[in-house]
């Protein structure tokens, strides 16, 4: 099963060229999930592989924006609640970080699509922690192998993904 979605995403969603990544590196190959989150079946595939991955928890938080519809689509498949998490708090209305509904002494599991350093879920798992949060988890669609595992281990949150950089790369021998 692995092996398959493996391919399916790699061939749904790797380009090559010269990107710049979140984390400033430049990569001359990219995969963009939003190519396979736009596609309701591989979407779904995707999030029941990532449903098998998770902890016992109380709310999903889906990391803005791409971890949204991973996180709706887990919620629909488990019936767990889903919060959404900004970057950054918004400075008007309720200027919550996380919106749709309380995580205050929850154990929350943070739903990401692609992690690469981790820099961008370390800031908003403290936000949720600085807020009641009980984060100790994190799921994604893809781990791209590049230091977010540890980097994340290092703060205390464990990263489970459904798909590897290996796993994209060894989809193609076969």
């Amino acid at each position: 099963m692995t092996h398959l979605l493996a391919r399916r995403v790699y061939d749904t969603c790797h380009l090559t060229g010269e990107f710049r990544l979140r984390s400033g590196q430049v990569s001359d190959e990219y995969f963009d999930k939003y190519l396979f989150e736009g596609k309701p079946e591989l979407l779904r595939d995707v999030a029941e592989a990532m449903v098998d991955l998770l902890p016992e928890c109380d709310v999903l938080a889906g990391m803005e924006m791409g971890g949204i519809p991973l996180a709706t689509v887990m919620s629909q498949l488990t019936g767990l609640p889903t919060v959404f998490v900004r970057k950054h708090a918004k400075e008007y209305g309720t200027a919550k970080v996380a919106e749709g509904g309380p995580v205050n002494d929850l154990r929350v599991v943070v739903i990401e699509d692609v992690v690469t350093t981790g820099g961008a879920l370390l800031a908003s798992c403290g936000h949720l922690r600085s807020v009641g949060a009980q984060v100790e988890t994190v799921v994604c669609a893809i781990d791209r192998e590049q230091g977010g595992r540890e980097n994340l281990a290092a703060e205390g949150l464990h990263l489970r993904s459904a798909l590897t950089r290996r796993d994209l790369d060894a989809s193609l021998v076969a």
